[in-house]
């Protein structure tokens, strides 16, 4: 550990980006003393004014420079969204000069006694888990945060009191750390995401990986091959493999038993004995890859020793983030279920396989992945599908290969009012007791601003289809 000032006091350190980790990073290495510069590509106005609250502390600011590496520097500090093909880092390798991100700083800093880690990564469901496990802390009675991709910067939250830290790592964060020992960690699945970032599925999974290589348990998803591979292969000798799985728990697992989540690994004696943690009806919103998180969740909580009821209490006391498997509103006997944050095939097939017969709007920005498997599984569920954004033709494609008989509508709009033909052309489609869902399966940046926004207008067009109630909240 290293968290003392004279560690820091007059070494040079870049900081890469202007984001919220990387402000945060430059405060906290300011305060100890380091010699800090902060880089950034852009120049806008929401940059400027950041640099000049950090100017303001005694950083050094160079906007419109994110290429360059400041002249003396001896550590580079980088926020996940660099690539590590970029100019800078690949500068930095070539002169011998560390690098790496806040998650991996966030751990040298840690004074004595700092709280433990139970850390979380997957292709999906990562923000859900960690904000299940804090729930479920908190009901056990300890001081628990929610930190990584929610919440306070890691690298703050690290000088703070706390009894244990629930920490969510993306696969960015991961490739850019190694030091990090959780005393438990979880991959939830594995699928294909990212690789342009990453630049293959192999160096993908190597990043997640690195979760499971120092920590003391290694909770793993047993239904998923993926995921039960890297802690086969990558964690430590040493360290405890639990596994979760949607089917009757083996001996050392969590599972379900009828409609109980039930623990076999943290009881007195999990050959004999299983411990009742929480009903199915206890998990919202209920859908099968929900259950999974909730067991992920609750085997992270269990191995810091919470007890089987505050699996149970924070679950109830779990309040679901929007756009993920949303009730927004039931049309004359059709339900519509906004799920704006499935943006890559993985997220999306676990949203279809929610639902029996479905009215499926589909579209945006694919990002390089294949959608054939996605629409050879779920096709038998489909009544229909509405396509929207820049690659819809891939979707219409596979759908023509795999589900020749379901009617598709192509809707070519990307002006503000492209999502409310949308909507009406799905409810012109949909038949009392079928769903319309919206899980894009692609990314939002080719019409909207993020997948909030997407979201957001589903939700708006839904509750201006005639017999729909104009108020109240998404359920």
């Amino acid at each position: 550990m290293s968290s003392h000032r004279g560690e820091w006091a007059g070494r040079a350190v870049c900081v890469a980006g202007l984001g919220v980790s990387g402000r945060a990073a430059a405060r906290v290495l300011a305060e100890r003393g380091a010699r800090v510069t902060v880089v950034e590509g852009r120049d806008g106005a929401e940059q400027r004014a950041h640099a000049a609250d950090l100017e303001a502390r005694g950083i050094s600011v160079r906007l419109g420079a994110g290429d360059t590496l400041p002249d003396g520097t001896e550590l580079v500090v980088i926020s996940p969204g660099w690539r590590p093909d970029a100019p800078l880092p690949r500068a930095a390798a070539a002169a011998g000069i560390e690098v790496y991100g806040e998650v991996e700083l966030a751990w040298r800093l840690r004074p004595e006694g700092a709280a433990p880690w139970l850390a979380i990564t997957g292709t999906d469901g990562k923000t859900t888990v960690v904000r299940m496990l804090a729930r479920m802390l908190e009901a056990a009675g300890y001081d628990a945060l929610a930190v990584g991709n929610v919440g306070t910067p890691i690298v703050e939250a690290v000088l703070e009191k706390h009894d244990v830290l629930a920490v969510e790592l993306s696969s960015y964060q991961l490739h850019w750390s190694s030091s990090p020992a959780p005393l438990a960690a979880a991959v939830l699945n594995l699928a294909p995401d990212h690789l342009d970032w990453h630049g293959s599925m192999e160096e993908y999974a190597a990043a997640k990986a690195k979760i499971f290589q120092r920590c003391g348990t290694a909770v793993y998803n047993a239904d998923d091959p993926g995921s039960a591979e890297l802690a086969a292969d990558s964690a430590a000798g040493d360290a405890r493999r639990v596994g979760f799985t949607l089917d009757v728990p083996r001996p050392g697992s969590l599972g379900v038993v009828e409609e109980l989540l039930v623990d076999r690994a943290f009881t007195g004696d999990p050959e004999r004995e299983a411990a009742e943690l929480a009903g199915l009806r206890d998990v919202r919103p209920f859908a099968p890859h929900n259950v999974a998180n909730a067991l992920a969740a609750a085997a992270l909580a269990r191995a810091y020793g919470a007890p089987p009821e505050a699996v149970r209490d924070g679950l109830r006391a779990f309040v679901p983030d929007p756009h993920r498997i949303q009730h927004v509103a039931d049309v004359g006997g059709v339900t519509y279920i906004n799920d704006s944050k499935a943006t890559q095939p993985h997220a999306a097939a676990a949203s279809l396989a929610a639902y029996e017969s479905i009215v499926w709007i589909a579209g945006g920005l694919l990002k390089g992945l294949e959608v054939d498997d996605l629409v050879r599984s779920c096709a038998a569920r489909l009544r229909g599908a509405v396509l929207m954004g820049r690659d819809r033709a891939r979707i219409a494609e596979a759908l023509a290969r795999h589900a020749p008989d379901v009617p598709v509508v192509d809707v070519a709009d990307t002006d503000t009012g492209a999502m409310d033909r949308v909507v009406n052309e799905a409810a012109a489609l949909a038949r009392p007791g079928d769903t319309v869902l919206l899980a894009p399966v692609g990314a939002s940046f080719d019409m909207f601003a993020n997948y909030p926004a997407r979201g957001d207008a589903f939700i708006a067009s839904v509750r201006r289809l005639p017999g729909a109630r104009p108020e109240g909240e998404a359920g």
